[in-house]
């Protein structure tokens, strides 16, 4: 059983923080074959490694004579650890920083056997060989000394976890409304559709243009239907003087609901593009540094803000 002081066990977890960090960026850097500065906060330090090594630590201490038992405690107590985290993070932030959805034996894509037999052999190195060098070099500091620094990372990473937190809450915020003004451009096609048919042409006809999946189309796509009808009507008010979609147009109500979906439309347009614009550099960041993030409600939404931030890095560097 280990037997230590708050100082201590903070100064394994942020420790621990930094090791994840290092492993985990050292890592996607090499993957995505460029620096990337992986994890949650902006800083070297990533709490999940940090939670699950203390995690790891607690579950396998009354273990410590058999290595197996160390294994299956670390297999458990860490996969409950990512479990609860990854669930917690998608509720708080509509998005995922990890997704083993692509993996084989997964659970909604939060853990993974994979992912859990990994956890339950870093629990044997870490008590086996790594701990025992830092257990020894966190002993040999002063509690003084040793509450010092404690304060000061305590300090730091909460100041960090704060900057990143809000952030994280801000992207939510970009993502529901980029969601919203897609939903307001569909409403806005939908009754465009409702209005050429009204206004004269074969309803029978639009039968299967007016019955489609709407929620399966892209924002791209939404947006190039409103486009084409605009058009359409436009062409046939020209072409066809006396038709009924003149006759729509011309009257006040017609017209002014005509008017009033296109403003609408161009406020949602200029809107969305404001959104995916991404001013803000910790919302930049945030993306950058989880490339492999994932949303199952916003995913279209995400992606286009992981061009625009990809993007955005081209012009600086260019």
């Amino acid at each position: 059983m280990y037997h230590y002081s708050l100082s201590q066990w903070l100064f394994f977890f942020y420790f621990y923080c930094f090791f994840g960090w290092c492993f985990e960026s050292t890592y996607v850097s090499i993957c995505e074959r460029r620096l990337v500065n992986r994890g949650f906060l902006r800083g070297p330090f990533l709490p999940l490694y940090g939670s699950g090594a203390i995690m790891m630590l607690v579950v396998s201490s009354p273990f410590q004579d058999s290595q197996p038992l160390v294994f299956l405690a670390g297999c458990v107590g860490s996969t409950v650890l990512e479990y609860v985290t990854g669930v917690v993070m998608e509720a708080l932030f509509k998005v995922r920083y990890w997704d083993y959805s692509h993996k084989k034996f997964n659970f909604k894509g939060y853990i993974c056997l994979e992912s859990t037999i990994a956890w339950g052999f870093l629990t044997i190195v870490m008590t086996e060989w790594l701990h025992k060098p830092v257990e020894y070099f966190v002993l040999g500091i002063p509690e003084a000394v040793l509450s010092a620094v404690v304060t000061v990372f305590t300090v730091m990473l909460s100041a960090d976890f704060a900057l990143s937190f809000k952030a994280a809450l801000d992207l939510r915020d970009v993502l529901v409304k980029m969601e919203a003004t897609k939903k307001e451009l569909m409403r806005i096609r939908k009754r465009l559709d409702v209005i050429i048919a009204v206004a004269g042409e074969d309803l029978s006809a639009k039968k299967e243009e007016l019955l489609v999946d709407w929620k399966n189309l892209g924002f791209e796509e939404i947006r190039q239907g409103i486009e084409e009808r605009l058009e359409k009507l436009k062409d046939a008010v020209s072409e066809y003087t006396g038709s009924t979609l003149h006759s729509l147009t011309r009257e006040e109500n017609g017209r002014e609901e005509l008017l009033d979906l296109l403003a609408q439309y161009k406020h949602s347009i200029a809107e969305h593009a404001s959104l995916k614009g991404m001013k803000d550099f910790f919302q930049r960041d945030l993306i950058r540094s989880n490339p492999s993030m994932s949303s199952r409600k916003f995913g279209e939404a995400l992606e286009e803000l992981k061009d625009s931030v990809q993007k955005h890095k081209g012009k600086k560097e260019s």
